[in-house]
């Protein structure tokens, strides 16, 4: 792991790639590492984690006081923003991927071919992985876990906003590290803000780089799918969107959006979008609207909306593919379940949405037509997260299609390779 007197007087350039051959000098012994070896630094993390916690939250408060000072928007400090219980959560989560099991190595299919060859698909690392993130220094644990588990040396780069949180962290992973005989270059920190060190890893660190994962806004992804020389495991912006169908109960229709809007404002599965059946505007609307209200929601409308409720601001042309990360939702009223898979289809980021209906044969039929990584059914569109999928926890929400789609975790990880077993055959 690289310390201050190893960066002291070299550029962003040189330290980078004394990075990348550290990271691909931990590839085989991570690789090689047994699943208790790997639980056991995890649960060392995870305790680390706890016992640092003053520390974190100390190094946090620079962070947000640096934010403060910056002008960061209310968003982007609930992201920025540690507590005792998110500490607890975040190491609550190390523990959950500990008692994951463990992928490598790991028989996907078998079978026999006629001339007597068996083939095996077996599971195995990625490689060096680069996790490129904004604001949020949760992501350090939670991604340095996740790569840990599936065997993959990480590079992390936090924000510069978060970077004295994310080196807090970051040195209870390395505690874990050192207490299971693990090598503390299985994951790195970059240690320097300079905007330089994201061009390095981008162009793959001289061949030391296997795969990316950016996690943070449009244009960050932006820049990472427009210069990446290596692949990446696109997190676009999640444009969420909640459909409430014509056969929807009012009540879990009202709960489901308030909580789908407002239960955490700044994540990537927060509803942006309010799509209400024009059949049901008289029963449905003003109810839900009137909640969101309560819980302090600005709303954005159209002008069939704002007809019906003057205290929606006008929306604009805009606001369909606006990524608030506020409590602000635009409402539009369309005709049914075909209007609003064409408004999804149109403005969607292909991240997250949800339909509230009882109506089995439009429920299949958002199913089969929305194209998108994660679609719920009565359920809120905040249940987007790893976490709640069951993965321990997640390194993002892919929402391209090659590789790995929706939640990243552990085993989304992992690559696989085949083994031929036989009893002599040749080729004839």
């Amino acid at each position: 792991m690289l310390n201050r007197n190893d960066i002291a007087g070299h550029d962003t350039v040189s330290i980078m790639a004394e990075i990348g051959r550290r990271a691909r000098a931990a590839e085989r012994p991570l690789a090689l590492a047994s699943p208790e070896q790997k639980r056991a630094a995890l649960i060392a993390m995870a305790d680390a984690i706890v016992r640092d916690g003053r520390r974190i939250l100390e190094a946090n408060a620079i962070d947000l006081k640096n934010g403060e000072e910056a002008g960061l928007s209310s968003a982007m400090m609930d992201r920025l923003k540690l507590t005792p219980d998110r500490i607890k959560g975040m190491a609550d989560g190390v523990r959950a991927i500990a008692e994951l099991r463990d992928p490598v190595g790991d028989v996907i299919a078998e079978w026999d071919r006629p001339n007597g060859l068996h083939m095996e698909r077996v599971r195995t690392p990625l490689g060096v992985i680069g996790v490129i993130y904004e604001s949020r220094p949760n992501v350090t644990a939670d991604a340095g876990a996740l790569c840990l588990k599936a065997g993959n040396p990480v590079i992390l780069r936090g924000g510069s906003d978060s970077l004295n949180s994310s080196s807090a962290i970051h040195a209870s992973l390395a505690e874990g590290l050192r207490a299971a005989g693990l090598p503390e270059e299985a994951i790195q920190l970059v240690p320097v803000a300079d905007r330089a060190a994201v061009g390095e890893m981008l162009k793959g660190l001289s061949g030391n780089l296997d795969v990316i994962v950016p996690r943070g806004g449009k244009s960050l992804v932006a820049r990472v799918q427009a210069e990446a020389r290596v692949p990446v495991f696109a997190h676009l912006e999640g444009l969420c969107h909640v459909y409430v169908d014509r056969s929807a109960k009012l009540d879990m229709a009202v709960s489901v959006v308030v909580n789908a809007k407002m239960r955490r404002t700044g994540i990537c599965g927060a509803a942006e979008t309010l799509l209400v059946d024009r059949a049901v505007a008289a029963t449905h609307l003003m109810p839900i609207l009137d909640a969101l209200a309560a819980a302090g929601c600005e709303i954005r409308a159209d002008a069939e909306v704002q007809a019906l409720y003057p205290a929606a601001k006008p929306a604009t042309e805009a606001d369909w593919s606006t990524e608030y990360l506020e409590a602000i939702l635009s409402v539009k009223l369309i005709d049914g379940i075909g209007g609003a898979i064409e408004h999804i289809d149109q403005w969607s980021s292909h991240h997250t949405e949800a339909i509230i209906a009882e109506d089995a044969a439009t429920v299949e039929r958002f199913f089969n037509e929305v194209d998108s990584a994660i679609l719920l059914h009565n359920a809120s569109t905040q249940f987007a997260d790893g976490g709640e999928f069951g993965f321990g926890g997640e390194i993002g929400i892919s929402t391209g299609k090659m590789h790995a789609r929706g939640p990243v975790g552990v085993e989304q990880l992992t690559s696989f390779k085949y083994r031929v077993r036989g009893t002599g055959q040749v080729r004839p």
